[in-house]
């Protein structure tokens, strides 16, 4: 049942935690050596996230998932190809729908690569291919390293985004390199944490929280709400949502016309349509650095939510039993 998984509850407590985190942001921004500090314990805090990553995945369900290429590429495909595909499109709500840097975090937040552990929550409560979601979800999130830069650097230099070779090896450092410290380790402590889960949570959360106080003390530090307005914020949400639906939609109707079963269908929908708050946050505040940060990851908070919220939705109702049909007489 869908309250059983509690990532997927109405009230979610995380989203009742980030709301708060942007409330203390917004009274009590951190600046100068306490916003310097921040920022590095929201760096570690997001390296022990991928580290504890590493040291989850089994080595034998990554295996068992790659027999089924298809699967894992048609998700890719959606990630990193169509979702790009509808953030250019987007540049036609500029200016008068969405400003300049509303429509860059738009565009970042089709770049990003899938969630790892919603997707993987989301496919399990909805029956679907449950090892192949835990490699698509991972590949997407390693794959993502490497491909959301580039992406940003061919789709965003017009934009301002400027590139370098330091900003990717910042990443690779905080994001790849603990993920396979992770898997070396993974002899010694992966049996542990797939026992307790509550490390690899309160360390998913507790990340993000941090990430989203650096992000919005250093918005708050550069007037982030006298920039947006009522009127454009609303235009972000209904963006997001048309975004969220477009994509649900393509997944869903696309997947048994390629020849999909019905897990494999519950894992394209959440694994192709979800995208990453752990991954996209920490890489934000590398890549535009300069930029109006708060403004950048504001879409992402925003479909994070969304997508959390409708896609519990959708898994509760892919989980229940389909009606009997009568015998006939």
């Amino acid at each position: 049942m869908l309250t059983k998984v509690p990532l997927l509850n109405r009230l979610d407590p995380f989203l009742v935690g980030i709301l708060v985190t942007v409330g203390v942001a917004a009274l009590l921004p951190a600046d100068g050596v306490v916003l310097s500090g921040f920022s590095w314990a929201s760096k570690i805090a997001i390296g022990l996230l991928f580290f504890l990553y590493g040291a989850k995945l089994s080595t034998r369900e990554a295996v068992d998932g790659l027999k089924h290429w298809r699967l894992h590429v048609t998700i890719l495909v959606t990630t990193f190809v169509v979702f790009p595909v509808l953030g250019i499109a987007a540049k036609l709500l500029v200016p008068w729908f969405l400003n300049d840097p509303l429509y860059l975090g738009v565009l970042y937040l089709c770049v990003l690569p899938s969630t790892v552990q919603s997707a993987i929550a989301l496919v399990s409560v909805a029956r679907g291919n449950i090892p192949g979601a835990i490699v698509s979800a991972s590949a997407s999130s390693l794959l993502g390293i490497v491909l959301t830069p580039l992406l940003v650097a061919a789709l965003m230099t017009s934009q301002g985004v400027t590139m370098s070779a330091g900003a990717v090896i910042d990443i690779v450092v905080m994001l790849l390199v603990p993920f396979v410290a992770g898997q070396v380790a993974r002899r010694w402590i992966g049996a542990w944490i797939k026992e307790h889960s509550s490390p690899l949570k309160i360390v998913d959360r507790g990340s993000i929280m941090l990430v989203v106080y650096v992000a919005f003390s250093r918005g708050m530090n550069e007037g982030i709400w006298s920039s947006i307005s009522i009127p454009r914020l609303l235009a972000l949400v209904v963006t997001c949502c048309v975004l969220l639906a477009i994509v649900l939609a393509l997944t869903w109707y696309m997947a048994p016309r390629l020849g999909f079963d019905a897990e494999d269908r519950a894992t394209i929908l959440f694994c192709g349509s979800t995208k990453s708050l752990a991954t996209g946050l920490p890489m934000a505040t590398v890549l535009f650095a300069g930029q109006p940060i708060g403004l950048i990851v504001l879409p992402l908070m925003l479909f994070h939510q969304l997508q959390l919220l409708v896609c519990a939705a959708i898994a509760g109702r892919l989980a229940k039993p389909a009606p009997e049909v009568p015998a006939a007489v």
